[in-house]
Order: C-alpha cells, then structure tokens, then sequence
C-alpha cells in the first residue's frame, strides 16, 4: 500500500528533504491521479461517472486516489459531484506548457523514429 498524501514539508518517496516539488511529483506520479485531474478538468462527476471515464479502473484505487487528491487540497465534493478546486484548476493550467512541450517531443520524436528507418 502507498504512504500518505505527499505533502510539502514531508520527506516523500524518492526525497527525504520534503521539497514541495517533489512532494507534488510524488502525488501526481501516483497511478491514475493525473487521469482523475484530467478528467475533472473537463467537467464535474460523482464517483461512478468518473470510474467510467477513467477507463473503469477498480473502486478501491479511485477511492483512494480522490482521498490523497482531496487531503491535498486539489479536489472537493459538491451536490455529489467531485470538482476540482482553485488550487486543483491552478495545477492544470500549470501544466499546460508541459503538454505543449509533449506534443512537441511527440512530433520531433516521431520525425526521427521515420528518419532512422529511412537510413
């Protein structure tokens, strides 16, 4: 079983100096949490919903991903619908320039991968 929420301040797996940074990589590397905030991102949903959106991943693992995402104050529940907060729409859009830059890696990666098979 995973440790607690990451929480700044707190040594975390892989860092035993509780850097913020790596207290956020360590909740966002866990399996399926990036897929619940993406996922929320787009709209509001109750459990089931999203159990069905993220592709029917076990109860227990969302059950435990939306408490971690919770505890860390990037989800709250409301009219039986999980939202994501400020500080949870704020991480999204931080990580925007992120995806921009794996579309970019995609692309290059994908032109060089055509190149070494030309060659």
């Amino acid at each position: 079983m995973e440790a607690r929420t990451p929480r700044p301040g707190v040594p975390v797996r892989g860092s035993a100096s509780g850097r913020p940074i790596m207290a956020a990589l360590d909740l966002l590397g866990r399996r399926w949490a990036m897929r619940v905030l993406w996922e929320l991102s787009q709209s509001p949903a109750g459990f089931r919903e999203l159990q069905r959106r993220c592709g029917q991943m076990s109860s227990s693992v969302l059950s435990t991903r939306i408490t971690e995402l919770t505890e860390a104050g990037l989800l709250t529940l409301d009219d039986a619908a999980y939202h994501l907060t400020r500080l949870g729409r704020d991480l999204v859009e931080a990580l925007s320039p992120l995806d921009a830059w794996s579309r970019r890696w995609a692309k290059e990666t994908e032109a060089g991968a055509a190149g070494a098979s030309e060659g």
